[in-house]
């Protein structure tokens, strides 16, 4: 399976299961660009952030290379979805005031999406992108998660996912760098909705094709027996990390 297609098998587990990103990365997008008029959420997968920048901007063009993502996509009147590459689109030069990409800029051919961005964005237009890695809920809750599920499922992750884990640290971008402020990213789930998301991740799905189901349902017994009742939610943090810049 290339990297083209790992998000679009579980399409649909993927549009109700990832998380919903904070409001305030949302804030600060709308301060810092130019302008409100338009912004391209790039690699959109279901919409998660078009959503949220809808509320912000008059149009949102959300585009992402798998047509299955966007067949599941979260619709809003002023969001305008496509199936696009990020390093090749058909948007005109310098149409947008800001360019995110949400929890996708490590799958991206940087030597063309670069150019690509910076042919639409505008003058001071702002790049913004995010991501997040692991969650914390309780000692036992994540040892268990460690030893049963991310010690095993450790050589199916794409090289690819480490530039995440860093928080696009050591990324260069062609664009002057903007201080962030701290942002959170508080959640609180059940257990199926905890398992429902750790059923999204490329390598669980990997491993699950070479190794079968059974790794997944004993750590998820495990993980119920730890939890208590399926129904109660229960408070997760997650390391959230932002980069961002402005363009020439």
């Amino acid at each position: 399976m290339t990297i083209l297609d790992l998000f679009s098998e579980k399409s649909d587990l993927y549009a109700s299961a990832r998380p919903q990103y904070p409001r305030a990365v949302f804030e600060f997008i709308a301060t810092a660009a130019p302008a409100a008029a338009r912004v391209w959420d790039c690699g959109t997968g279901s919409g998660q952030a078009a959503v949220g920048l809808a509320e912000f901007f008059s149009e949102v063009h959300a585009t992402d290379v798998s047509m299955q993502q966007i067949a599941h996509r979260l619709d809003r009147a002023n969001i305008h979805y496509s199936v696009q590459p990020a390093e090749a689109t058909a948007f005109p030069p310098q149409f947008f005031d800001a360019v995110v990409v949400a929890q996708a800029l490590h799958w991206f051919d940087f030597e063309r999406f670069w150019p690509e961005v910076k042919r639409v964005l505008k003058p001071r237009g702002l790049f913004a992108a995010w991501t997040y890695d692991w969650f914390f809920i309780t000692p036992e809750i994540d040892a268990i998660v460690q030893k049963q599920l991310l010690d095993v499922i450790a050589p199916y992750w794409s090289p690819r996912n480490r530039i995440a884990w860093g928080g696009y640290r050591e990324l260069e971008i062609p664009f002057s760098p903007l201080a962030v402020p701290a942002i959170d990213m508080p959640l609180s789930w059940n257990l199926d909705q905890l398992l429902a998301y750790l059923h999204t991740w490329s390598a669980v799905r990997q491993c699950i094709r070479e190794r079968g189901l059974a790794f997944f349902e004993q750590a998820a017994q495990a993980l119920a027996h730890a939890w208590g009742e399926r129904e109660t939610a229960r408070a997760l943090r997650m390391n959230f990390y932002v980069l961002a810049g402005r363009n020439a």
